[in-house]
């Protein structure tokens, strides 16, 4: 999850602008270090050239050099991220190489669920996707407010109950990457993981051809008894995708959403002898 060694376009240009941000900022850190330094040097004691003004009150050149600095300071860092935020538009579409997957996110307490609809194929906790195609991420949550993050891969976003966020990627390179929950969600949100495989595009076509024939089936009954309930799951299963109007049942609530973090038995107990206090 090296956010420095970026496989994709968005991960470089999410790097470019970390790196031109901190020079920025450096440009006025290290003359202000070095500035104290030096004058905690000259201004010693013991040195007899140093010199007292008991009068001095006001200098229009050192205003202007006090604000003027600043000011260019956050000027510069306000236009990298202005241009910034617009070229990287996670609803922008990224070019790329074959044909563009749609893939349906869906954060749980506490997994990630991936939906390929086009594929009709889903898989928990790990995605797969061919190298070099454009991603078509569309995401929502069927519990609390999370964040879908892949650090080698590019920007983050909010997954939110009852609303559907886009975020457009490509990865450049074959190998396997890790993503994550960016937004704390309750006890299991440390194990919030999940698996990213990025492959050539004939092994994306085999995966796709051999998952669906599964005997896992992932339609609203079998989202609802095993997905749905808060778990950790041990494994990483793979479904047949039954029901291909699934993803929009969740995002449109017309499958109820999971209850969301609760407190365990003691600690409800608690609350309500504190509330009843």
């Amino acid at each position: 999850m090296n956010i420095l060694d970026p496989q994709g376009p968005v991960a470089a240009a999410d790097k470019t602008i970390l790196i031109d941000s901190i020079a920025i900022m450096l440009a006025i850190v290290l003359p202000t270090i070095a500035a104290i330094f030096a004058f905690a040097f000259y201004f010693r004691q013991s040195n007899t050239r140093a010199f007292y003004w008991p009068d001095w009150e006001y200098s229009g050149r050192l205003e202007l050099v006090v604000w003027s600095i600043p000011a260019l300071t956050i000027i510069l860092l306000g236009g990298v991220a202005w241009i910034g935020s617009h070229q990287l538009d996670p609803a922008k579409p990224v070019a790329g190489t074959g044909e563009t997957v749609t893939i349906d996110v869906v954060s749980l307490d506490w997994k990630w669920l991936f939906i390929y609809p086009d594929q009709r194929i889903a898989t928990l906790n790990s995605v797969t996707v061919p190298v070099g195609a454009p991603l078509h991420f569309q995401l929502t949550s069927a519990s609390v407010m999370n964040v879908f993050f892949i650090p080698q891969l590019g920007s983050m976003i909010y997954t939110m109950n009852g609303m559907v966020t886009r975020l457009e990627l490509r990865a450049d390179e074959v190998g396997n990457y890790q993503g994550l929950s960016a937004h704390f969600s309750g006890d299991g949100f440390p194990d919030m993981l999940f698996d990213v495989h990025v492959v050539s595009q004939p092994e994306f076509a085999s995966f796709a051809s051999d998952t669906v024939k599964s005997d896992r089936a992932l339609n609203g009954d079998s989202y609802r008894n095993e997905l749905l309930p808060q778990s950790v799951p041990k494994n990483k299963p793979a479904y047949r995708l039954d029901d291909p109007e699934l993803f929009g049942e969740i995002a449109s609530q017309r499958i109820p959403p999971g209850p969301g973090p609760e407190p365990a038995p003691q600690e409800a107990a608690n609350v309500g002898t504190n509330h009843a206090r």
